[in-house]
């Protein structure tokens, strides 16, 4: 059985520690790849010695989150660009609009959003969408994108099934991760209702881990029960989860 982790922030501090531990265990999980979405400019090196480390099994992304997006934002998608010109990257995010923490910068994250779309549609890359507290805004910008050509993933999806179809619609993956495993988010009822096909699993590590393990940090090996939950939902055997989830991955990030 072969999985794969499309979202880990595995170049981040709390991993510092035991970081060859965790992905040493990931690997011996069966969780053959691991797709690491991008943070700030800070981090983008971090994320590349991964890279060049584990080169079979970790892939690195190009983006500035929507809570690191401030007034200088055209400056820091140069930076974006810049790295793309030099390093060879397999998506583009994380990208999208955050509205949770902080207001400040909304207009800001919005521009930054459909500047990042532009990017990936230009380089040929999947791009990674974060929406917190956001679906009307990200949507918003999505529709302004509807005829150009692009792919992605809709990280950690919460949103109606509404809106999960409108995105399939788009092109886009719908993220299932630790979120869907909670026993009242109701994400679960949300996923029920849309095809394995449309589906890639993610952990978001070192955040949101899964049932059994929630509330602990989260690492890529527990990609391994949210295949199962999949798998639960779908009446389907985790097996049969993981082939098909592998393939959507593989095949968006264009490595099969």
């Amino acid at each position: 059985m072969e999985l794969i982790d499309t979202h880990a922030h595995l170049f981040v501090k709390k991993f510092d520690a035991d970081r060859d531990e965790v992905i040493e265990r990931a690997i011996h999980n069966n969780v053959t790849r691991m797709f690491l979405p991008n943070i700030d400019e800070e981090s983008v090196n971090a994320m590349l010695e991964i890279s060049r480390r584990y080169p079979q099994h970790c892939y690195p992304m190009i983006g500035i989150h929507p809570t690191d997006i401030h007034s200088h934002y055209k400056d820091q998608l140069q930076k974006v660009q810049s790295w793309l010109n030099h390093e060879n990257f397999y998506g583009i995010g994380e990208t999208g609009i955050d509205l949770y923490w902080d207001k400040t910068y909304k207009k800001q994250q919005i521009e930054a959003f459909g500047e990042h779309i532009d990017i990936a549609s230009n380089n040929n890359l999947p791009v990674i969408i974060h929406a917190r507290n956001s679906y009307p805004e990200v949507f918003s910008v999505l529709r302004d994108f509807k005829n150009k050509d692009f792919t992605g993933i809709f990280h950690s999806f919460t949103g109606s099934i509404d809106l999960a179809m409108e995105a399939v619609d788009m092109g886009l993956k719908i993220g299932m991760g630790g979120i869907a495993t909670f026993k009242n988010a109701g994400v679960d009822k949300v996923i029920a209702q849309i095809p394995p096909e449309h589906i890639v699993l993610e952990t978001d590590s070192p955040y949101l881990s899964p049932t059994p393990k929630r509330g602990k940090r989260n690492e890529s090996a527990y990609i391994y029960y949210i295949n199962q939950k999949l798998a639960e939902i779908h009446d389907k055997t985790p097996e049969e989860t993981a082939k098909i989830t592998t393939h959507n991955a593989k095949v968006l990030f264009r490595i099969e």
